[in-house]
């Protein structure tokens, strides 16, 4: 290992990420009952000009009204983007009267490492003024040309960043890539043509100590194609991925979950190599391969996973 070092950020079981409005209260009961691991209340994309200021509101008697973490969830909100003059006034009036119930605030279009210094900053002094005890953690999705770009300083830009998530609708329209549906497949490309970005940013995020989250798939009509991308996303490394449909929720939690045959698979190798050590050798066998240190990394971060989901 280099002696340069990033310390990983807070562990969290993230495998379903439920989007919900901040336009539609009626769905914030669904949520909150789901079996999402992670809700994230929406003032952005999922919510038309018109209703911003209304959304705001209701999102803040959501934080304050129902009990997210006491249901299992990692809760969150979508601010809107940095180049909007909504998200200020979103920061200020939903931190300062629900601050102490939000988990992480989630960053749209993150395009460089300046835009995780303001929300910062800006977090700072709103927990400094309340006097909050909990640091509200930051996720920012990388969803442009110019996000990706910069992707690696991003990564780097505060102390309270926690994950990456890869915003392939509007990366697709950054790139002016040509798409039959959000996160599908191109027919005319010969592979996965989101298969660089998704890489790019699980190589970053484990560089750095971050969390990789896949974003949507917009066909929920089709649970297959969305299986095939999630099974795409956690071969890579990805440890979750977006519900923009409750009919979402459990493919992702199925896909992201380490099956029972694997978990015990893990503890067998870690057991064999910590007799191994006790015997001062630095490898062991475990059914006819052999395994060493590198094997118990990867063991461990099945297992790690597995008392996640049984701690919830």
């Amino acid at each position: 290992m280099s002696h340069q070092y990033y310390k990983p950020a807070k562990s969290r079981l993230q495998r379903s990420e439920l989007a919900v409005p901040g336009s539609s209260p009626k769905m914030f009961e669904k949520a909150l009952s789901s079996a999402a691991d992670y809700i994230f209340l929406d003032l952005e994309d999922a919510v038309s000009p018109n209703d911003k200021i209304s959304a705001r509101a209701n999102i803040i008697k959501a934080l304050n009204e129902m009990n997210w973490r006491e249901n299992g969830k990692t809760i969150s909100v979508r601010i809107n983007s940095l180049d909007t003059h909504y998200m200020y006034s979103d920061l200020v009036e939903i931190v300062e009267q629900a601050g102490e119930n939000i988990d992480t605030i989630l960053v749209p279009k993150a395009g460089t490492s300046s835009d995780v210094y303001m929300v910062d900053c800006m977090l700072t002094q709103i927990e400094t003024n309340k006097k909050f005890k909990n640091k509200i953690g930051i996720e920012c999705l990388i969803e442009t040309a110019l996000g990706m770009s910069n992707i690696k300083e991003i990564a780097k830009s505060s102390e309270r960043l926690e994950a990456l998530h890869f915003g392939v609708a509007d990366y697709a329209a950054s790139l002016r890539a040509r798409t039959v549906v959000i996160g599908g497949l191109n027919p005319d490309y010969p592979g996965d043509q989101w298969h660089h970005g998704l890489s790019e940013l699980v190589m970053t995020c484990r560089a750095y100590g971050l969390r990789a989250i896949d974003g949507p798939f917009g066909d929920f009509n089709d649970p297959e194609a969305y299986i095939a991308a999630a099974k795409r996303g956690a071969a890579i490394g990805i440890e979750g991925k977006w519900a923009i449909h409750p009919s979402q929720i459990e493919l992702a939690n199925k896909v992201f979950s380490p099956p029972e045959t694997e978990v015990n698979k893990a503890k067998r190798i870690l057991e064999e190599l910590e007799k191994a050590a006790k015997e001062g050798k630095g490898a062991a066998q475990l059914d006819g391969r052999m395994i060493d240190a590198a094997s118990a990394r990867m063991a461990e971060n099945i297992v790690n996973i597995d008392k996640l989901i049984n701690k919830k």
